[in-house]
């Protein structure tokens, strides 16, 4: 820009701001710093984020305003110089299970569109490629490979199917077929009437019983059209006394086994498709470990007080009322000792049935099924089908260099960009001319992870499992790959979580974003941010009713030179900061230690933890390297475990000593305390109880 353009904020009263007038630089990359609760997010989201939002919710017809609902003007006289806002909070991804790093940023949706485009399928049976024929292909292997041999050309009906198929045997005796192939043996039609519906069968139909000559071209085209017809799009030659024909197809097929495949679609590689998921888990990887010594350790409790554990104590519930009428039905109480019951009706208690059971009394009542409390139960193993991998075996047929979509998923971000790097010299003439523009976008999404520090994920992780800092950074790099100019973007301490040596990727970012002709504005007090800022903002003097104002603001070295300014001395390294002396590492061990010994969890490999009794224990390392795998996932559920008895899901370990003087462990991590609007910080902590009785 050759003329400096500014975002005008006059008046700005939301929350502990005392009418802030504050000119904030475009297409600049800007700090708002402070005190926690000095006004920093006050400033930058509830006004100017409220503003944008506001300003655009103006420009939605009266119609769109109707759903939407109305956003209140932000306690501010004006605004000028506003672009489009985008907000990237400080908030975790979502619990939902079916979302994972590769779909919330789209990675994945490119990398099925690759496997769906330019990959090869090999046969789940022998492990050979796959091939494809065209009308003519079929004709000329007849004529060249079976000249003058008798045989058989079938045409599929059923693949390894159950039933008795005494319509479909009418129905080719009408269309004037005279013999059939059934389960390997060729038969007359007119004798084949019904066949074992509970066993699986395979049905061919012979169309044409063949000895090509040089004068057969035509009967061997007809014959060819009518079985691919027939078989739609696949037919099999079968040599008289040979046992096993040989498949061809327009589709992929494998040629030993006869095995078939669809052409693939994007959606074949979906775990959220039905086309692509795991029939087993539903592509959620995972299923619910039904142990029954843990949902019923004590058959000798009745059901009433509490024997099935996931069901708790007997209550007014809709569920307990089913399971009265189920008590009803088999006639048992709910009283009974477990032991006493029938098996079926717990069966029917724990996993669910289709049978109709009456629910209420009179012309209230109703007849409903019931679903069970499999889905009560939060213990999950890995799915025994699909591996964890949430696709179908016919997805995981396709590959691409020797590699299967679920293993290129599993890979971390490093290692993928590497891997997409190779593929052009991988692949043939064809493949690389499809794969070109999609290995262009996947390169460039996953190289935007890289740069926001997340380089160890892989993009089957579960959204689940990241941090609210991971999250908002995977954020950011989706925002990164919109290639969006002119637009404010405002973070919330992304910083969160990093490591240093993260922190210049982070900010490099920043930087490009701003190149781009963006505007940035980050709420942030830390100090390798706040030295690569173009501008900074400092709320202060404190925090709440002392905060509010703009006690500096300018360039890096203004903030230095800025008397009033609290972050210029730490900028400027003229701060001294008071630490308490340190121990000896005799003194810190002195009162004794907690020896874990942990298994392979995530990115933590199997190691010795020393952790002293007594003391003030950090656990550090760069982003991915396993802090919160250690502690959040081995340690404190061992812990709560061991001594609360509680039933927290715990990672490997092997053993935990040195707990005989702790009696409690209390776990503090980012979790929303609640979003009910009656809580306030006196009624969570429970002082406002105190109050109440002076």
């Amino acid at each position: 820009m050759s003329k400096k353009e500014y975002i005008e904020i006059r008046g700005a009263e939301a929350h502990n701001l005392k009418g802030v007038n504050v000119d904030i630089p475009r297409g600049e990359f800007v700090v708002v710093t402070g005190l926690s609760g000095s006004g920093k997010s006050s400033l930058a989201f509830d006004t100017i984020y409220a503003e944008g939002q506001r300003r655009y919710m103006d420009t939605l017809s009266t119609y769109a305003k109707h759903f939407m609902g109305v956003l209140e003007k932000p306690e501010v006289e004006s605004i000028t110089g506003l672009s489009p806002i985008i907000a990237i909070e400080q908030k975790t991804t979502g619990n939902n299970p079916r979302s994972t790093v590769g779909t919330i940023t789209e990675i994945f949706d490119f990398l099925r569109l690759l496997y769906a485009r330019a990959s090869r399928a090999y046969s789940p049976v022998t492990g050979k490629e796959m091939t494809r024929y065209t009308d003519a292909q079929i004709i000329d292997l007849i004529m060249n490979e079976y000249r003058g041999k008798k045989c058989y050309l079938l045409a599929p009906l059923v693949v390894g199917r159950k039933g008795h198929y005494r319509e479909l045997f009418d129905q080719m005796r009408k269309r004037g077929y005279t013999d059939i192939r059934v389960d390997g043996k060729i038969l007359p039609l007119n004798e084949v009437d019904a066949l074992d519906r509970y066993k699986s069968h395979f049905i061919e139909l012979v169309v044409d019983k063949l000895k090509p000559s040089e004068g057969d071209v035509k009967r061997v085209r007809d014959s060819v059209a009518a079985a691919l017809g027939i078989g739609k799009g696949s037919v099999a030659l079968l040599e008289s006394g040979a046992d096993k024909p040989r498949h061809f197809s327009k589709h992929l097929v494998d040629p030993d086994s006869g095995i078939s495949l669809q052409e693939p679609a994007p959606h074949s590689f979906s775990f959220n498709s039905p086309e692509g998921y795991c029939p087993h888990c539903k592509g959620l990887g995972m299923i619910v470990d039904v142990n029954m010594d843990t949902i019923i350790p004590d058959r000798s409790v009745s059901i009433a007080d509490g024997g099935i554990v996931p069901l708790g104590k007997m209550r007014e519930t809709k569920k307990y009322d089913v399971i009265r009428s189920i008590a009803r039905k088999y006639n048992f109480s709910l009283y009974d000792p477990i032991d006493t019951i029938p098996d079926e009706a717990i069966s029917h208690i724990i996993f669910g049935s289709d049978e109709l059971f009456r629910v209420g009394e009179g012309g209230l009542s109703e007849m409903v099924t019931f679903d069970g409390i499999v889905d009560d139960i939060d213990e999950k193993i890995v799915c025994p089908v699909c591996h964890g991998t949430r696709l179908n075996e016919n997805a995981l047929c396709f590959r691409i260099d020797g590699k299967t979509i679920a293993e290129v998923a599993a890979m971390e971000m490093t290692e993928l960009k590497e891997w997409f790097l190779s593929l052009p010299g991988k692949l043939n003439a064809r493949e690389n001319n499809i794969a070109r523009d999609i290995l262009k976008e996947l390169g460039e999404r996953v190289q935007f992870m890289l740069d926001v520090g997340l380089d160890y994920l892989s993009l089957d992780r579960p959204t689940a499992s990241l941090s609210g800092g991971e999250g908002q950074r995977i954020r950011l790099a989706t925002q990164i790959g919109s290639k969006l100019v002119n637009v404010l973007y405002i973070l919330d301490e992304p910083s969160i979580g990093l490591h240093p040596s993260n922190i210049v990727g982070l900010t490099g970012v920043m930087h490009d974003l701003v190149a781009d002709g963006n505007s940035v504005i980050l709420v942030d007090h830390d100090t390798q941010i706040l030295k690569e800022a173009d501008w900074i903002v400092e709320m202060g003097p404190e925090a709440g009713a002392k905060g509010g104002h703009v006690i500096a603001q300018g360039t890096i070295p203004a903030i230095e030179e800025n008397p009033a300014s609290q972050i210029g001395p730490f900028l400027s390294g003229k701060a001294e900061t008071e630490l308490r002396p340190r121990a000896a590492k005799e003194a810190v061990f002195a009162d004794g230690t907690m020896h874990l010994s942990t298994s392979q969890i995530h990115t933590v490999k199997p190691l010795e933890v020393e952790i002293p009794k007594g003391r003030l224990t950090v656990v550090t390392g760069v982003s991915g390297s396993g802090k919160s795998s250690l502690v959040n996932e081995v340690l404190y559920p061992a812990l709560s475990n061991a001594l609360m008895r509680s039933n927290v899901k715990q990672g490997n370990y092997d053993s935990i000593e040195g707990i005989e003087n702790v009696d409690k462990v209390i776990c503090i991590d980012q979790s929303p305390i609640g979003k009910t609007p009656r809580s306030n910080p006196a009624t969570y902590t429970g002082v406002f109880g105190d109050i109440r009785e002076l």
